[in-house]
């Protein structure tokens, strides 16, 4: 196992919970892959690649994402065993970057695609009718919290680019601002395309349901956090009040994905792979998702492109999955390589090699 850290800078600041981020650190990790179910994964034929790139608010810390790598590189023990314990130290980041560097190598070894890999997986346990992967995925535009006058222009810039469904950041002004910017948005793009709203946990519950009642008349796909993560009963109540559908996506972050779904507050999840450990557990939450009745929705925390890429296979797993957030690449300044992941016309492409890339990546370490 070989760990090469990374720091890329943000094409411009990322503001979280916790900090202003100007930049993206990370690790890549190298690993042979699996001969057979249980042997040592240092043992094996094919090296696999992952990316660890933790993000405060999400996951661990930066250092204790490296602490838990460096400890399981020098730990030669079975991979189910390594696993398990990156789950008890809380590092998904970590996870992520291992369990998707096995899962490449599996799936190169078996020359098939991760995404062919992981419904094959997911097959074998207990949901046998899972169809063939999508060969692209249909993805959603984020326009930014402009005025009017420019929120409009990006969104009809990004209608004209081929999308169909768009993200409008709210939130950070008045809601009366917040409204002016979405109708500005309806107008200029028409009702066909998809619009979602974007409150990341601003609104109180007044608040929230003074803008859900305003917003029904817009039509919104759906409203996303639009109450603080950990107030899922508060959210449950919004949602049984309302006819617009709400997304969570921050609660992911301070409540299982059990719990979540167990409190009746969301008509989507917001998956994020490096968030709940990796490939495997992204898809896992899509699909005990799409059995509760809640769609999910793919999507990235800004990751470099192994990891980008690896979302890309999770979300082309999941039957009919709606738009996802997978068109995160420009947010970074640079990237560890060529991105594998045409976008065209609101689709990205999925790589149908073995693996992640078929060796695309080959070269990072």
């Amino acid at each position: 196992m070989r760990l090469r850290p990374f720091s890329l800078a943000l094409a411009s600041p990322l503001r979280t919970a916790r900090e202003e981020l100007t930049e993206r650190e990370g690790f890549l990790v190298a690993v042979g892959g699996p001969k057979a179910d249980g042997e040592a994964f240092g043992d094996a034929r094919t090296t696999g690649i992952g990316e660890a790139t933790p993000l405060p608010g999400w996951t661990e810390s930066l250092p204790a994402c490296e602490a838990a790598l460096r400890e399981a590189a020098a730990e030669p023990t079975r991979q189910g065993a390594v696993l398990a314990d990156l789950d008890a130290r809380e590092t998904p980041a970590a996870r992520h970057g291992l369990a998707l560097a096995l899962d490449d190598a599996a799936a190169r070894d078996a020359g098939r695609s991760l995404a062919a890999h992981l419904a094959e997986r997911v097959r074998r346990v207990d949901r046998s009718e899972l169809p063939e992967p999508a060969g692209s995925v249909p993805v959603n535009a984020t326009v930014g919290d402009g005025a009017p006058e420019s929120t409009a222009a990006a969104a009809e810039r990004a209608v004209e680019d081929g999308y169909r469904c768009l993200k409008v950041k709210a939130g950070a002004r008045t809601l009366e601002e917040d409204l002016d910017r979405l109708r500005s948005v309806r107008q200029a793009v028409g009702p066909a395309i998809a619009l979602r709203v974007d409150a990341n946990g601003a609104w109180n519950r007044s608040s929230a349901r003074r803008a859900l009642d305003r917003l029904e008349p817009l039509d919104p796909a759906y409203v996303e956090q639009p109450l603080p993560a950990a107030d899922l009963a508060g959210t449950a109540d919004l949602r049984a009040a309302s006819d617009v559908p709400i997304a969570l996506d921050e609660s992911l972050a301070e409540r299982s994905v059990e719990a979540v779904l167990d409190s009746d507050a969301a008509d989507v999840l917001v998956i994020k792979p490096m968030a709940l450990g990796g490939p495997d557990r992204a898809l896992d939450a899509a699909l005990r998702a799409r059995e509760n009745g809640v769609d999910p929705v793919v999507t990235t925390t800004i990751d470099a492109v192994v990891a980008r890429t690896a979302a890309v296979h999770v979300a082309s797993a999941v039957p009919d999955v709606l738009p996802c957030g997978l068109a995160t690449a420009e947010l970074l300044s640079s990237d560890l390589a060529a991105d594998p992941c045409a976008i065209d016309g609101g689709r990205i492409e999925v790589p149908d090699g073995p693996g992640l890339a078929d060796g695309t990546f080959d070269g990072l370490l």
